[in-house]
């Protein structure tokens, strides 16, 4: 029996450490079922957005090109919007008023314990599919 390939995770980020906190949640969590792209640059992985995409992990708040603007090129690249989750440091009320109408998975305001237990039960729903 073949062994499934990795899901492919892409994290955008213009914290390197939240990039390293995502990244070791993950590949911890899910070893070698994940593959996780990592960026601190908007601008370089909106070249990366395909619809093979599993999950990506975007943070709102970003220098250059901000969360709402690589949410337009992720769909335009035929991302699966379901497949999108916005992050950011604000409340979830915030999140809310600003993506509720944008198609996306999820929004996770990330030092939120309960927004963080919440977004482990999304993550397990994605990665066991």
């Amino acid at each position: 029996m073949a062994t499934a390939a990795p899901r492919r995770v892409l994290v955008i980020d213009d914290s390197k450490l939240q990039c390293a906190v995502w990244r070791r949640l993950l590949e911890d969590r899910y070893g070698d079922k994940v593959q996780v792209e990592t960026y601190t640059d908007p601008e370089e992985a909106v070249a990366g957005l395909a619809p093979d995409i599993h999950l990506l992990l975007l943070d709102w708040e970003m220098p250059e090109m901000d969360g709402k603007e690589v949410l337009e090129v992720a769909r335009e690249a035929g991302v699966n919007l379901k497949r999108i989750i916005i992050t950011s440091g604000h409340p979830a009320d915030r999140l809310h008023e600003e993506f509720d109408d944008s198609g996306c998975l999820a929004v996770i305001e990330k030092m939120e314990p309960e927004q963080q237990a919440a977004f482990l039960m999304i993550l397990d729903s994605i990665m066991r599919r």
